[in-house]
């Protein structure tokens, strides 16, 4: 699969999410072999827990099915903006090889915007990083929820 399949299906995560009040972001694991591992729409709002983002839902259900416990040694996390300290911490600790994403997150993001947590030398893991695949529809759709908020 291409990035930009991968990032579309992230977006297809997004767009599909419950009208919970939840930011509209879409995150999904795939496997070594390209499988989908797992997908996962923010659900803080939904749920009344802080944690619950895209990404970290993501990684735990992809977890949970791909057979090495916590470590997703292979894996690629499509997500369509750019993870948070939280997410990129949790991206890292388990071991994913890739995150792919599409919108940029001046205001969060720490995969190379406001901070670069993925890329700290001091960290035993560093994933690769693709950012800015399918940039436009991504930013469009946090643009089109925020505008009517």
């Amino acid at each position: 699969m291409s990035d930009e399949d991968l990032v579309r299906a992230a977006l297809d995560v997004a767009r599909r999410a419950p009208r919970t009040g939840d930011v509209p972001i879409g995150a999904v694991v795939f496997g070594p072999g390209g499988e989908e591992l797992a997908r996962a729409c923010n659900a803080r709002e939904a749920t009344g827990d802080p944690t619950a983002h895209a990404e970290v839902l993501a990684l735990r259900a992809a977890a949970a099915v791909h057979g090495d416990g916590w470590r997703l040694g292979g894996c690629t996390l499509a997500v369509t903006v750019e993870p948070c300290t939280m997410c990129a911490g949790a991206l890292v600790l388990a071991r994913v090889d890739r995150v792919v994403f599409g919108a940029w997150e001046p205001k969060t993001g720490a995969v190379g915007s406001l901070w670069d947590v993925v890329r700290d030398r001091r960290l035993n893991h560093r994933p690769e990083v693709v950012g800015g695949v399918l940039e436009a529809e991504c930013a469009e759709l946090l643009a089109s929820f925020f505008g009517r908020v």
